[in-house]
C-alpha cells in the first residue's frame, strides 16, 4: 500500500506525501514541461529518461491512467503492470506504482516480461487496464509507457487523450475517496499462463526436434521466455544476448541489427533465426543462408497457411504504407486482397477490426493474427513461422525463393532534435515542393513516403523503385533536402 514516503529515483521521497494528496484532493493544475504537441504518439508515451520521462512525470500518468481505467471499467478489478530491461523501468515501474494505487487501483506486477504478455494477461484476467514500461526497439536511455484496455488492444485515443487532459489540468476534481488505497502484489507466475498459451496455439503434437534455431534476445525482454518456449517443444536453441542488460538493451542487436544474427546462424549451420526487439512484440526473421525474412515475407508465408486453410476473410491482408510492391503484387497475383494503412500497429489493428481482416501487420515485424490474440506478438509469430517450415517440410530459404521477388526500397533516417519543426514538417513548402517533383519523375514506378516517427526524433525517408540506382538518387537527394530545411 503507498501510504508513507517512497523512494523513487527523481522524485523527493519527502515531497511524496504532498504530491499523492495533491492528486487526490488538490486543484488540477498543467503538468509543468509537457510538450505542446501531442504526448501520446503511435505506441503510448516515449522519450529520453531524465528529459521528458521523468518519475514525477509517470507518477501523475500511473494517477490519470487510474481515473480513466475506472471510468471505463465494468466492474473493479487489478491493472496488469510489465517492464523490459532497462536500467529506468524499475523507477518508472516504481512511480507508475504509486500513482495508479494513489487512483485506488490494485497492481498485479509482473516484472520482466515481454509486451504482448501483459497484453494477453490483460484480457485474460479481471483485469481493467494493462501498462508496459517499454522503448521497444529504441536505445537504452529512451523508455516509454504503453497501455492497454481490458480488451487487451491498445488503449483508444479517445482515453488517451483523456489522460491527457488530466496532465494538463483540462478534468475535474479526482473521484477517489480519501480512505481508499489501492494495493501492489508482485505476480510473476502469470506469465506461465502467456508462455502455456503460446503452445497451445501452435498445431497439436507439433515438436521442433530436428531444428536448429538460433535467437537474439537483444539483452531484453524475452530473454528468459523465448528459449524456454523454444526448447519445451524440441528444439536446439542458440542464444545470442541472452541476459537482461539495461546498458545494453538493443545496441547493435535485436530487430533493427541482424548482422550477428545473420553471421551466428551460418556458422553454427542453424536452419533459421530469429531477433526480437527490445520488448518482443516485434520479430525479423534470418533463413539458412544468412538472409533477412522481413514482416512483408512472414505476412506472405502466413497468408499462403490461412488462405489455403480458408481461414483468410476475403483472402485479405493489412499492411502499412511501407509494405513492399514485390509484395502487394504477389499477394494479388494469388487471388488475394491487399489494404494499406498509416505506420503503426495500431492502425493494422484499426484496420483489422474494421473489415474483420484476420492477418495484418508491419514490414518492420509487428504481425497480428487475430485468430490468436489482438497484439503484435514477436514470439507468438516466430513460433508460428518455425511450425509453417516443420509442418510443409521445406526450409525458410526454400520459402523465400518461392515467394516473391521485392522492388529495391530504401529507408534512411534524418534526426531533427525540434519536435514541432519534426511533427509539422509538412508545413515545409520547400520539402514539400521537392517531394513531389521526386513524385512525378516516379510515375508509377516507384513510390516515395517521408514521415515522422513516432518514436524517435526522426524523419524517415523511404524511396522504392523497379531499378537500385533510381531509388539511390532520390533518397540520397530527398534526404540532403530534408537535412537541409528541417535539421538546423
Amino acid at each position: 500500500m503507498v501510504t508513507s514516503p517512497v523512494r523513487i529515483q527523481g522524485l523527493n521521497p519527502v515531497h511524496l506525501p504532498q504530491t499523492l494528496e495533491s492528486l487526490r484532493h488538490g486543484p488540477r493544475q498543467a503538468y509543468a514541461g509537457l510538450p505542446k504537441t501531442p504526448l501520446f504518439g503511435t505506441d503510448g508515451i516515449r522519450g529520453k529518461v531524465g528529459e521528458l520521462l521523468t518519475a514525477s512525470l509517470a507518477l501523475e500518468v500511473g494517477f490519470w491512467a487510474g481515473q480513466v481505467f475506472k471510468a471505463t471499467a465494468a466492474q473493479p478489478g487489478p491493472v496488469i503492470l510489465g517492464q523490459d530491461s532497462r536500467n529506468s523501468s524499475d523507477m518508472l515501474s516504481t512511480a507508475l506504482t504509486a500513482g495508479l494505487t494513489t487512483a485506488g487501483l490494485e497492481v498485479w506486477n509482473l516484472g520482466l516480461c515481454p509486451t504482448p504478455c501483459v497484453s494477453f494477461l490483460t484480457a485474460q484476467t479481471e483485469a481493467i487496464g494493462g501498462v508496459m514500461i517499454s522503448a521497444s526497439h529504441n536505445p537504452p536511455e529512451d523508455n516509454g509507457i504503453k497501455f492497454f484496455g481490458a480488451n487487451g488492444t491498445k488503449l483508444s485515443k479517445e482515453a488517451a487523450k483523456q489522460i491527457e487532459a488530466g496532465l494538463r489540468g483540462e478534468l475535474g476534481s479526482p473521484t477517489t475517496g480519501p480512505q481508499h488505497w489501492g494495493q501492489y502484489h508482485s505476480r510473476p507466475r502469470l506469465i506461465e499462463q502467456y508462455q502455456q498459451a503460446l503452445q497451445q496455439s501452435l498445431p497439436p503434437n507439433l515438436d521442433f526436434s530436428g531444428l536448429r534455431i538460433v535467437l537474439d534476445l537483444a539483452w531484453g525482454a524475452s530473454v528468459y521466455l523465448a528459449p524456454a518456449v523454444f526448447r519445451a517443444l524440441g528444439a536446439e536453441v542458440i542464444c545470442l544476448h541472452e541476459r537482461p542488460d539495461g546498458d545494453r538493451i538493443n545496441v547493435n542487436c535485436g530487430s533493427t541489427h541482424l548482422a550477428l544474427l545473420q553471421e551466428a546462424v551460418q556458422r553454427h549451420q542453424a536452419d533459421l533465426g530469429f531477433a526480437f526487439d527490445g520488448d518482443a512484440d516485434r520479430v525479423m526473421a534470418v533463413d539458412s543462408q544468412g538472409r533477412e525474412v522481413n514482416g512483408d515475407y512472414i505476412l506472405y508465408f502466413w497468408g499462403q497457411e490461412l488462405q489455403n486453410r480458408q481461414q483468410l476473410p476475403d483472402q485479405l491482408i493489412v499492411a502499412t504504407v511501407m509494405a513492399n510492391l514485390g509484395f502487394e503484387r504477389a499477394w494479388e497475383q494469388r487471388g488475394g486482397r491487399f489494404l494499406r494503412t498509416d505506420v503503426g500497429d495500431q492502425h493494422v489493428q484499426a484496420a483489422m477490426f474494421e473489415t474483420g481482416a484476420m492477418l495484418g501487420g508491419e514490414q518492420s515485424g509487428h504481425i497480428l493474427c487475430h485468430h490468436h490474440s489482438f497484439s503484435g506478438d514477436g514470439l507468438q509469430t516466430a513460433l508460428h513461422l518455425t511450425a509453417l517450415v516443420k509442418q510443409a517440410e521445406v526450409t525458410l530459404s526454400e520459402l523465400v525463393e518461392e515467394s516473391f521477388r521485392p522492388y529495391p526500397q530504401l529507408l534512411r533516417n534524418v534526426r531533427v532534435e525540434d519536435r514541432d519543426r519534426r511533427l509539422h514538417w509538412q508545413d515545409c513548402d520547400l520539402l514539400t515542393h521537392a517531394i513531389a517533383q521526386a513524385e512525378k519523375e516516379l510515375g508509377s514506378q516507384g513510390r516515395i513516403l517521408v514521415r515522422a516517427s513516432g518514436t524517435e526524433p526522426l524523419i524517415r525517408v523511404m524511396v522504392e523503385a523497379a531499378e537500385l540506382n533510381v531509388a539511390e538518387y532520390w533518397t540520397n537527394n530527398l534526404v540532403q533536402k530534408v537535412q537541409q530545411y528541417l535539421a538546423v
